[in-house]
């Protein structure tokens, strides 16, 4: 059974991706948009080509990306090509990174104080003479 493309829900996904809200779509579309437009947009299945090609310019996305993008294909994709998930989590250890961002927090606190104490003894200076 194929499987059809809801065009709405990509605008919706790439809007959202990209941050813009949908009062803003609806400004760059025109005066005779609002967001209760968009939003009923986004529910529609297949979007005629003139208006996903404005979408497209606003959004600066390619119209296909409306067209053929697919979630559960590329949650597919992304499933088999990391399928083997110890490899990225053995990559990556979170109380390692905490560790070493201390450590750059602790190294740029004793530079400001060296700083401030060769501050204080020129300021020192300044002021005995």
């Amino acid at each position: 059974m194929e499987q059809k493309i809801h065009q709405g829900r990509n605008v919706k996904r790439f809007r959202e991706m990209l941050g813009i809200k949908q009062e803003a779509l609806a400004y760059d579309l025109g005066e005779d948009w609002n967001q209760k437009k968009i939003s009923i947009l986004e529910q529609k299945d297949v979007i005629e080509d003139n208006l996903l090609r404005q979408i497209s310019n606003s959004l600066k996305i390619p119209v296909e990306a409306f067209q053929n993008f697919d979630q559960d294909q590329a949650l597919n994709i992304i499933a088999n090509t990391f399928s083997d998930s110890t490899l990225i989590i053995n990559n990556y250890n979170p109380i390692e990174k905490i560790i070493q961002l201390h450590e750059e927090k602790i190294a740029l606190y004793e530079r400001m104080l060296k700083e401030k104490d060769e501050m204080m003894t020129r300021l020192e200076k300044l002021i005995i003479k």
